[in-house]
């Protein structure tokens, strides 16, 4: 895992000060599991849970905890992203860790724009979730190395990114829409809908409409 310089291994946090955090992810067993092997760390103390992104807004607004260790799957409603955004945005004072299963650039990506302080995949050993979560609530950035990896792949070779406008498209294409029924859909002409294809089919690498969603779904672009 990539830390700053001196990040502790464990504990979590000096002695005398515990790192209040929440816990966010749609699976029940998992929760009991993180609270389980968190609850080995003294400077720890897991304030609360969450099963969806509404639900670990409105627990983390109620108890302002220093982390929030958040998943990007959650099921129904907003999804680990949009709760990340909306917690910075809305509990000044609360880091949002990331934990999840994937890796892709997308999902880095995003997570680091939307003020994620960190990002670590399930993998890791407990020792690295320890200092990672010591890291987030001091405001240190905490990746994993896979993580980092993909980062440091998107700075050398930095792909365009997709606008509103292509986005909206992309959704529509998924749907199988096709151009004329896109134009009507997004009160567009139909000739500024292929300008936009054209530029997205370059933006993604692909040369095809079904190239096109497949590469969005692969980079979590589009649900």
């Amino acid at each position: 895992m990539t830390r700053t310089p001196h990040s502790p291994a464990a504990p979590a946090a000096a002695p005398g000060r515990r790192v209040r955090l929440v816990l966010c992810d749609d699976h029940a067993v998992v929760r009991a599991g993180l609270r389980a092997l968190l609850s080995a760390d003294p400077g720890i103390e897991v304030v609360g849970e969450a099963a969806t992104g509404e639900e670990a807004l409105a627990v983390a607004a109620k108890e302002r905890p220093d982390v929030v260790l958040m998943d990007l799957s959650l099921g129904t409603g907003i999804d680990g992203i949009e709760a990340t955004r909306r917690i910075v945005a809305e509990v000044p004072g609360t880091r949002v860790l990331v934990l999840t299963t994937y890796d892709t650039d997308a999902d880095v990506t995003r997570a680091v724009q939307v003020g994620a302080t960190g990002y670590l995949l399930k993998a890791e050993r407990p020792e690295e979730l320890f200092a990672a979560i010591a890291a987030a609530a001091e405001g240190r950035a905490v990746l994993s190395a896979p993580a980092a990896n993909r980062v440091m792949e998107r700075v050398r070779k930095p792909h365009a990114a997709l606008t509103e406008r292509q986005l909206d498209i992309l959704g529509q294409l998924a749907r199988g829409l096709g151009n004329r029924e896109i134009a009507r859909a997004l009160f567009i002409s139909e000739a500024t809908v292929k300008t936009h294809l054209v530029r997205i089919y370059a933006k993604l690498g692909v040369d095809t409409r079904a190239g096109a969603v497949a590469a969005a779904k692969e980079q979590r672009l589009i649900p």
